[in-house]
């Protein structure tokens, strides 16, 4: 009969393999909803599988798991052989594993407690078949509750957690809510992004301030974190996350690609850095 620590360095190994191959693991948190998370997540994913690296996004947002949408991707289902989870893989490289793969109908709500949340989040990490990665980005539910928090103590070996934020300054307020939570769990903070950062007029080309614009970046200088980079509103980002197809794809010179993709190189050089 095996020991209760016998038990827990068996689950201890199990962990250490399933993520052996993984060299980033990057999480993605705002400190509210309707910033933008997991379409700046998505995109970065798919802007690094682009480039030519190995790539996963984990859709952790067991509530309301939209990344499947935003990759034209919600009819598939999960398969594997039982002993490991084979994630949805979307060209040209890029591993998925939602809730959303899970559900018989996309408009079913998942009505669950912590204890399954927890379970179902453990099972997404160390039960899927990764395989080798060059990054793992984990697209958390907005706030500082159950699912971040059982991340963070799951992954204590992450490169650290980006936030995402507006320019008001309600959704700043949260945001250095979301920099001292994860300064509390003793994990880096990468950076902060400031999405929806003004908008240029499509008749006139002038700019329109319609969240202030600024913010993020003044909230990263107080809290003495690097400031990542800021995305316009751009109605090409809301069309092609409908679409199911990231903007990153649908027009690689767009506004929004190019702020995207200078982010994705902020977030290479800050993680390069601190692995010098």
């Amino acid at each position: 009969m095996s020991t209760a620590k016998e038990g827990t360095q068996a689950s201890e190994e199990k962990k250490t393999r399933s993520l052996k191959n993984v060299k980033h693991i990057i999480l993605v948190l705002s400190g509210k909803g309707g910033v933008g998370k997991s379409t700046v997540a998505t995109n970065l994913a798919m802007k690094f599988a682009v480039r030519g690296r190995e790539v996963g996004l984990l859709d952790v947002d067991i509530h309301g798991p939209d990344i499947p949408m935003m990759l034209g991707i919600q009819d598939m289902r999960l398969g594997g052989d039982g002993t490991k989870i084979d994630p949805v893989i979307v060209p040209p490289n890029l591993k998925v594993i939602s809730m959303g793969f899970l559900l018989s109908n996309r408009d079913t709500p998942v009505i669950w407690r912590g204890p399954l949340k927890m379970k179902a989040i453990e099972q997404f990490l160390f039960d899927v078949d990764w395989g080798q990665l060059d990054f793992l980005i984990v697209d958390l539910p907005p706030g500082t509750g159950d699912e971040a928090l059982s991340i963070a103590q799951m992954v204590p070996e992450s490169d650290g957690a980006i936030i995402i934020t507006t320019p008001q300054d309600v959704a700043l307020l949260d945001s250095r809510k979301a920099v001292n939570f994860v300064r509390t769990l003793k994990l880096p903070v990468i950076g902060i992004v400031e999405n929806m950062s003004g908008l240029k007029c499509p008749e006139c080309g002038h700019d329109i301030q319609l969240f202030k614009t600024g913010g993020g970046e003044k909230a990263a200088k107080e809290m003495g974190v690097p400031f990542l980079g800021r995305i316009p509103i751009d109605p090409e980002i809301v069309d092609t996350g409908d679409d199911g197809v990231p903007v990153v794809l649908r027009n690689p010179k767009g506004l929004g690609s190019v702020a995207l993709e200078s982010i994705m190189t902020r977030i290479e050089e800050i993680i390069e850095k601190k692995g010098d």
